[in-house]
């Protein structure tokens, strides 16, 4: 047997290296990293007990994370976001760009440059939708009067009673079409 298969014990260096002294692999089956490892193996043995370094995570934020942070605990966009689509920018990346060139102008405070912010955003959304549904072709645009709602009611209920007065049960139209096998005539003895 090859030494044991489980990652805590040895590194996979030592484990292909006992597979080749043992000679279970092959020296033209050794893998391309094993000669390269062996030549210049790493400071720190990869080993599964091995304790992780203490290296400090930095936090890092950018100026414009406290503000987006802010604007999704207050208002919370809810967009569907499509990945695909690099034309469209999101409202939170709208938002930044309206906020950052009231912010370039430097004539509002913090506070009043975010609610200024919001108001525009709103006003650019609200123009967008305008446009969009202008946009729309005619017939989607039309609201249908109660009259016409209840006439397309009155034909949809009445184009299904026509279809289930129609239709019959599957085992009465087999019999009416005349055509098909007869199943109980193939299984006789």
């Amino acid at each position: 047997m090859a030494q044991s298969r489980l990652e805590k014990i040895g590194t996979i260096f030592t484990r292909v290296q006992g597979l080749l002294r043992g000679g279970a692999m092959k020296t033209e089956d050794k893998p391309i990293w094993y000669d390269v490892y062996a030549a210049y193996p790493p400071k720190a043995e990869p080993r599964y007990d091995r304790p992780a370094p203490e290296v400090p995570v930095r936090n890092i934020f950018y100026a414009e994370d406290v503000v987006r942070a802010k604007l999704h605990k207050q208002n919370r966009p809810n967009e569907t976001i499509s990945l695909f689509d690099n034309k469209r920018s999101t409202q939170s990346q709208q938002f930044m760009k309206i906020y950052e060139n009231l912010k370039s102008q430097g004539a509002l405070d913090e506070q009043r440059i975010y609610e200024t912010a919001l108001d525009l955003l709103a006003e650019q959304r609200q123009q967008s939708r305008l446009d969009a549904t202008s946009e729309e072709p005619a017939v989607a645009g039309i609201e249908l009067n109660v009259e016409t709602k209840s006439q397309l009611m009155s034909d949809f209920m009445e184009a299904g009673g026509q279809q289930a007065k129609s239709s019959s049960p599957p085992k009465e139209r087999k019999k009416d079409i005349g055509v098909g096998i007869n199943i109980d005539s193939l299984f006789k003895d």
